[in-house]
């Protein structure tokens, strides 16, 4: 007996993925969000309506400068008041150490096309509880790695060596770089790369930078938390006002546009 394919996932009828294929949680997550932009757009008299739909999630080049010009109508960012700048830098001081560096191994499980995300997810996490309960929790970490990794650096047990944050996706950095923990995390590390089991085998905090110094790097990260919330509201908006087949935005933690 044939299995019947999977219904098609849209947003208020324009389909965001071909009869039969199946993208990713995250990816048909971003498609949406992306999706319910252009067709906010194509609303607003920002783009043509005659736009062609997206194929495999690629907008065309209108659509995308329409979008933008869209969110910069849609979003007023205000400038932060220096006394919310000098909280947010006493409680992350960490985050603009000057010269930290972490010594670090990984064993990587890459999402790529087609994959079952939530059997991969799994898969780390037994990983994970597997490394972090064995006695022997250093050889079983660099075992793993070369059996399980999908990194190159799966050959050298996982070794990535001495990083800093520039050397890391940004939000790989965020999980490992303004803390003290050592050894294996108790948690998955999410990247755009997929989910890694991580260990920290040493730190080095560097040096702490006087608010004055770093005063436009604070700024810039209290604006661009202000945009992401305010996009979070917008989307939520749209898609409370649209027709959703196939798809669950409830579950994103961030809004994730193309």
């Amino acid at each position: 007996m044939e299995t019947a394919a999977p219904p098609v996932a849209s947003v208020n009828g324009v389909p965001l993925h071909a009869q039969g294929a199946a993208p990713p949680a995250e990816e048909l997550r971003q498609r949406a969000c992306t999706e319910l932009l252009r067709q906010a757009a194509i609303r607003d008299g920002m783009l043509a309506a005659d736009d062609p739909a997206p194929v495999d999630g690629a907008i065309s080049e209108a659509a995308a400068r329409a979008i933008d010009r869209w969110l910069e109508s849609g979003i007023e960012v205000p400038q932060p008041s220096d006394e919310a700048c000098r909280r947010h830098h006493a409680a992350t001081a960490a985050r603009y150490r000057c010269g930290e560096r972490v010594l670090l191994r990984h064993i990587l499980f890459a999402v790529t096309p087609g994959v079952d995300v939530a059997a991969l997810r799994r898969r780390a996490e037994d990983c994970l509880l597997q490394v972090r309960c064995h006695d022997g929790a250093s050889e079983a970490f660099g075992k793993a790695a070369r059996e399980l990794s999908n990194c190159p650096s799966a050959a050298d047990g996982g070794e990535l060596g001495w990083l800093a944050p520039s050397d890391t996706a940004p939000e790989m950095a965020r999980e490992i770089f303004g803390h003290a923990e050592i050894g294996v995390l108790p948690r998955l590390v999410h990247s755009r790369f997929g989910f890694h089991v991580v260990e920290v085998i040493a730190r080095d905090k560097g040096t702490d930078r006087p608010y004055e110094d770093v005063r436009e790097a604070v700024v810039l990260s209290l604006r661009q938390h202000a945009w992401v919330t305010a996009l979070r509201q917008l989307l939520q908006v749209l898609a409370g006002a649209a027709v959703l087949e196939g798809v669950d935005l409830e579950q994103a933690a961030t809004p994730l546009v193309q």
